[in-house]
């Protein structure tokens, strides 16, 4: 059987079981549409929150950011694992305990304040599309090599899968279809990981892999990349080359940016108690981790095959002319997202670290998905590794345009433009808010303003800068009223969306889609990382100005209390 035929199979099969899940779990009410229902178990919803962050950045475009950025993408890692022990310990129990169904009903009953909920609207809309850029743009990188077709086509395919899904079932259908994804993805991350840590190291454990004697050299994994990559010019993979200050910050943007992003908090409205929803965020960082411990042996051995194959004989040989390239190389040519210049007119693929000698283009979200071709392994393996990509980048895609049609429907048309609304109507305008994102985030995909691990890192400082602080202030301080939580969202998102937007230079390159990063505006802080200084903006606002005018009623202060301290085991449980 050919590689396509396998690859449509096994992708069309796993398409055919998340439609199945959705319509056996059709959302029949808003209670089941906006949080399933809260009835669903701690372990299930834990892998379901698991695929719903294991986005395409995590399975396409993290390993390709380490590959290629070594030491200095570590803040990746330990970003998006961190922020995940900040929710299970200072916002999921709060937040369910609260028991209402979206973040900007939280911030805005918390706040007292119909403006404090229209502006969390406005700041979940915003970091919630700029993170479902990334994923559409992984969607299209998966579909246009693997199935054949152009990006564009790509993308529309994908969106109709999620339209079937996300539109019909709604958080129930999107919970118990992304346990599927979970483990579709999981496996498809895992399997290859394996026979290539096989291959290389002769160790099944990627994770040990990674530390084991690469068979080629008799030498660590590591230490034969070390010596590849700074033989051919490249920077150094094992030493940083980040300023620490941007370093520090960048982890602190991705790990509270975790903690306030909406669709990842949403998830633990659907428990039954306020218990499982801490177990559930536990189960959570299990499944994750999964993936985690295994991403960064994935980033290093596809990098090393990568090196092996242009230098065969090793970094001082010549390297492999054009003309003699592989399968894989060709097959990823179609795609565009890999190029080759002959600059020097000698026929060879010259693949260095200097510029202007460089004459191979890798981008970085294909070498997960290139690593079994890479590797030459099984075309099933390939399939699947096709697959799982696609379950990542749909799973998040789906819990992002669930939190975005939420927004609009609950919170902006029933809790602001017509309270009176009836369950039907409202269930009607979620389907309707769910249709419309989905059409802007595939317009959006087919222009998107990074790679997808970029993206959803602009995403993170995003929600970091608006959300988390009005959370954490809403849990934590009585003092807090609703004009500082309005003021300090608006500040925070606002230097943080401009100091973006200047940094990326949007402003002064009108008229195109791509872009690199100017020189940091502000000591060493890149746009990636200006998300912890939105978020400390955010905390100082707030607090001047609630200080500044009268205290928070009586009532809001008793439910603030209410939130963080039981009373009673029934308080304690959720009941």
């Amino acid at each position: 059987m050919d590689q396509f035929t396998l690859n449509l199979l096994i992708v069309g099969a796993t398409f055919a079981l998340y439609i199945g899940i959705a319509i056996w779990a059709r959302a029949g009410s808003t209670a089941e549409f906006y949080a399933a229902g809260q009835g669903v178990p701690p372990v299930m919803n834990g892998m379901a929150t698991g695929a719903d962050w294991m986005s395409a950045a995590s399975f396409i475009s993290m390993a390709g950011l380490i590959a290629f950025g070594g030491y200095d993408t570590s803040a990746y890692l330990m970003g998006w694992t961190g922020g995940y022990v900040l929710l299970a310990m200072l916002l999921a129990p709060y937040l369910r305990k609260f028991g209402k169904f979206t973040v900007p009903e939280f911030i805005g009953d918390r706040f007292y304040s119909k403006t404090a909920r229209l502006v969390a609207v406005i700041c979940l809309i915003v970091a919630s599309v700029t993170y479902v850029i990334g994923q559409m743009t992984g969607v299209g990188v998966a579909f246009s090599r693997f199935l054949e077709v152009d990006k564009a086509t790509g993308l529309y395919i994908g969106a109709a899968i999620v339209f079937a899904y996300a539109v019909l079932g709604g958080m129930k259908g999107i919970t118990y279809t992304q346990v599927a994804q979970y483990v579709v993805l999981i496996i498809a991350y895992t399997i290859p990981a394996v026979f290539i840590s096989l291959q290389l190291t002769g160790n099944p454990l990627p994770p040990l892999g990674l530390f084991s004697d690469a068979k080629s050299s008799g030498q660590p994994l590591l230490t034969t990349l070390e010596q590849l990559v700074t033989d051919l010019g490249f920077k150094s993979y094992l030493t940083q080359s980040d300023t620490t200050l941007n370093m520090f910050l960048f982890t602190v943007s991705l790990m509270i940016g975790t903690a306030g992003l909406p669709h990842v908090i949403v998830r633990f409205f659907t428990v039954p108690k306020v218990a499982d929803a801490r177990s559930s965020a536990g189960w959570a960082l299990v499944f994750i981790a999964l993936l985690y411990l295994t991403a960064p042996a994935v980033a290093a051995m596809a990098r090393l095959n990568l090196i092996n194959t242009v230098y065969p004989q090793g970094a001082a040989a010549a390297p492999i002319s054009y003309e003699a390239r592989p399968e894989w190389m060709k097959n990823w040519e179609v795609t565009g997202l890999l190029k080759f210049e002959d600059k020097n007119g000698d026929g060879l693929i010259n693949y260095v670290g200097a510029k202007d000698a460089n004459e191979l283009t890798v981008n970085n979200d294909i070498m997960v998905l290139a690593n079994p071709e890479i590797a030459d392994l099984p075309g099933w393996v390939i399939a699947l590794v096709a697959a799982g990509g696609l379950a990542a980048a749909l799973s998040t895609a789906a819990g992002l345009l669930l939190a975005i049609s939420s927004a609009i429907s609950h919170d902006l048309i029933k809790g602001q433009l017509n309270p009176g609304i009836s369950e039907k109507g409202e269930l009607l305008a979620a389907r309707i808010s769910m249709a419309v994102a989905i059409a802007v985030a595939t317009y959006l995909g087919l222009n998107p303003p990074g790679f997808a691990a970029q993206t959803v890192a602009l995403a993170f400082g995003l929600a970091a800068s608006s959300i988390f602080p009005a959370l954490m202030m809403g849990i934590f301080s009585k003092r807090i009223n609703n004009k500082g939580a309005v003021a300090g969202m608006l500040a925070g998102l606002t230097i943080t969306v401009v100091y973006i937007f200047l940094h990326k230079g949007w402003f002064f390159v009108p008229g195109t889609n791509s872009f690199t990063d100017a020189d940091p505006l502000l000591l060493s802080i890149k746009s990636t990382s200006f998300g912890a200084v939105g978020a400390l903006v955010n905390f100082v606002v707030a607090y001047f100005v609630s200080n500044a005018s009268a205290e928070p009623p009586k009532h809001v202060q008793d439910l603030v209390e209410s939130i963080r301290v039981p009373k009673g085991a029934g308080a304690a449980t959720g009941h």
